[in-house]
C-alpha cells in the first residue's frame, strides 16, 4: 500500500504501538494482531519496566520499533542504538534535534549494523502534539511544517533515511525526499473517537497512505479497543 520500494520492509504498512502498563497486555495484544501488521512499537512506558527481554520476545513475532527518541551526546545517543540492536530492535528513533554532526555518526553507526540484519534508524522531526500555537517557547517562530522541514533536511544531508512526521508533512516530503523511508504517526480512526486523545496533526490511515506514508504508528485504536485483532483488520478493510 505504500508508494516505494521501502515498502518491502514491512509485511504490512502499520506499527501498532504497544502503549500499555503490562508485559502480559502487550503480548497478548501483539500475538494476536501479528498476523497482520508489519512491526510494533515499544516505548519507555514498557521498556523501563521490562527491558530488553520484552523487545526479544515481541521481536519473535514481527520486527520492533524501539521508540525512545535518543536525544543526548552523541556518545550516548550512539550506546542507546547499539543495546537496542542487540535486544533486537529493527527500527530505532533518534531525535532529529541531535544536530548534524551527531546525526552522521548515527548514520555510519546505522550502516554498520545493518549488515548483520535489517535495522534502520528513524529521525523524529516534530511530535504529533505540537501544533503551531504549542510549540517549544526556544524554537524561533514559524510553523510546525517549516520546523519538518528543516529537521528532515538535517537528518537526509546527514546519511539517514528514516524520517518520523506527520501525516500532514508526508506529502511534501515524499515529493522532496523519493526514497526516505516516511513514518507517520497521529493516524485516527473511528475507535480512537473513545479514548483520550492528545494528538494534534493527525490523519486517517487511508489519507495518510495516500499522502506518500510508508508507515503508519497506531496505538489507542487498536490497543484500547475490546477487539484488537479485528480493529487491525478493519484498517485493511
Amino acid at each position: 500500500m505504500a508508494n516505494n520500494s521501502t515498502s518491502g520492509k514491512l509485511k504490512f504498512p502499520l506499527f501498532v504501538a504497544l502503549d500499555v502498563d503490562d508485559m502480559d497486555s502487550a503480548a497478548k495484544i501483539a500475538s494476536s494482531t501479528a498476523e497482520f501488521v508489519g512491526g510494533f512499537k515499544l516505548g519507555p512506558r514498557l521498556i523501563l519496566r521490562y527491558g530488553a527481554n520484552l523487545v526479544r520476545e515481541i521481536s519473535q513475532l514481527a520486527p520492533v520499533f524501539v521508540d525512545c527518541k535518543f536525544y543526548d551526546i552523541p556518545s550516548t545517543v550512539l550506546s542507546s542504538i547499539e543495546a537496542a540492536f542487540e535486544s533486537g530492535a529493527s527500527f530505532v528513533t533518534v531525535h532529529a534535534s541531535n544536530g548534524s554532526e551527531c546525526l552522521r555518526k548515527v548514520a555510519a553507526l546505522e550502516q554498520q549494523l545493518a549488515k548483520g540484519r535489517p535495522f534502520q534508524v528513524l529521525a523524529v522531526t516534530v511530535l504529533t502534539s505540537f501544533g503551531d500555537k504549542n510549540l517549544p517557547t526556544n524554537w524561533r517562530p514559524a510553523p510546525a511544517v517549516e520546523h519538518v522541514n528543516i529537521l528532515a533536511q538535517v537528518a537526509i544531508d546527514s546519511g539517514l533515511t528514516g524520517i518520523v512526521c506527520s501525516p500532514h508533512e508526508v506529502t511534501q516530503l515524499r515529493r522532496t525526499y523519493p526514497s526516505a523511508f516516511l513514518v507517520t504517526p497521529g493516524i485516527r480512526v473511528k475507535l480512537a473517537q473513545i479514548v483520550r486523545d492528545d494528538q494534534s496533526r493527525t490523519m486517517s490511515p487511508k489519507e495518510a497512505l495516500a499522502a506518500g506514508a510508508d508507515a503508519l504508528v497506531i496505538g489507542r485504536p487498536i490497543t484500547a479497543a475490546v477487539d484488537p485483532r479485528a480493529a487491525v483488520k478493519e484498517i485493511w478493510q
